[in-house]
């Protein structure tokens, strides 16, 4: 649930022109908590018989602290007023701006709320012509960041370097070293992405994610056979430095951004639910490649990383002619300023032809 509500909260908490940053602090504690997981199974893989009931215990310490913080939370303004608390959402805003002068900006969220609350039928309404290009891009980048091959390299890290030849430790150790590499990279992208902007970081992280599947791919097939799958040191270490260069050039890009993308696109009356749509896919094609990798695999050997890198060239294509820049737009602006000057997506946001079904069976309400 809080990989749903988190972005979203942070998407309605922070300012337009950091609002990248503090949403990827997320993306960043969650590379934290896949590092430390990793170091645990580490440790835990050297404790017999019982190490790994240790390893599975542990996971509650960051439940409890999750559980802990959410006290100390305050509801978002946008929260506050769409349940009628105007006075508290804008005491709220005040506070997280640091000034009083708020009044422009709480109009825009009084006004976005009040077309949220009439709204008959969120979900219908998500499927409404002027939301299909916030839910299609949101929709594909969850599914692009699943087929970039990013869960294959970290859920099975261990089971690769073996399958190439490495020892069970130095293949943990392997897996700790990447998940290192994940959480610096974040760092990068905390700092670039309001600066850079989203499709920046997309493209090149893209193309660093598709020289590394290439090289993978060729070393699967030139060392990696059914009779023989010794590496040796030389090619054992490019392995591992393109499995950095790819775990490193994903973390700054396809790593947080399609979590941020949706969750600062949506219109205020599209927010929540299509912000569950976007975990609910993530979910989905997670579950299908945890599911699905080592048998895939087995079969495809080396040509698996072939389909990774064209799935990587053609999410890259998607985002070169199809994703808009967000940076620095408030949310409450995005229609206007993004929307309706793409050059695609404009023709789905028509004023005179789209409209919002309200709460009046009969009534129409144009905005």
């Amino acid at each position: 649930m809080h990989v749903e509500a988190v972005p979203l909260y942070l998407s309605e908490v922070a300012p337009a022109r950091i609002r990248g940053g503090l949403n990827i602090l997320f993306q960043l504690n969650v590379t934290i908590g896949i590092l430390f997981a990793t170091l645990v199974n580490y440790g835990a893989n050297k404790i017999h018989p019982w190490g790994w009931r240790l390893s599975l215990s542990l996971g509650s310490m960051p439940a409890a602290l999750l559980i802990l913080c959410t006290l100390f939370l305050v509801d978002t303004p946008n929260n506050l007023i769409e349940r009628g608390r105007l006075e508290k959402g804008r005491a709220v805003l005040k506070k997280i701006r640091g000034t009083d002068n708020v009044e422009p900006e709480f109009n825009e969220i009084v006004e976005a709320s009040r077309v949220a609350q009439e709204v008959k039928h969120p979900f219908r309404n998500l499927l409404r012509r002027r939301n299909q290009p916030q839910l299609v891009i949101a929709v594909l980048l969850q599914m692009f960041q699943q087929v970039s091959g990013i869960n294959a390299v970290m859920f099975y890290a261990p089971v690769l370097f073996n399958t190439l030849g490495f020892k069970t430790e130095t293949s943990l150790y392997s897996a700790v070293i990447t998940g290192g590499v994940n959480v610096l990279s974040t760092l990068v992208s905390i700092y670039s992405v309001d600066r850079a902007g989203r499709r920046m970081l997309l493209l090149e992280g893209g193309v660093y994610m598709l020289l590394s599947h290439v090289a993978i791919a060729v070393v699967f097939r030139i060392k990696v056979t059914d009779s023989s799958d010794d590496l040796g040191h030389d090619w054992a270490v490019l392995v591992v430095v393109m499995v950095c260069t790819f775990v490193f050039s994903f973390a700054w890009s396809w790593g947080p951004l399609p979590w941020l993308i949706p969750s600062e696109t949506f219109p205020l009356e599209a927010l929540s639910v299509g912000q569950s749509v976007t975990v609910c896919v993530n979910m989905l094609f997670t579950f299908v490649f945890a599911q699905t990798f080592l048998s895939i695999l087995c079969h495809l050997k080396y040509t698996i990383f072939a389909f990774f890198s064209v799935c990587v060239v053609v999410m890259s294509l998607f985002v070169l002619f199809f994703l808009p820049e967000t940076k620095n737009v408030p949310i409450e602006e995005m229609t206007e300023k993004v929307w309706k000057q793409h050059w695609f997506w404009k023709r789905f946001i028509d004023d005179n032809n789209h409209h919002v079904v309200v709460n009046s069976g009969k009534s129409k309400m144009h905005y």
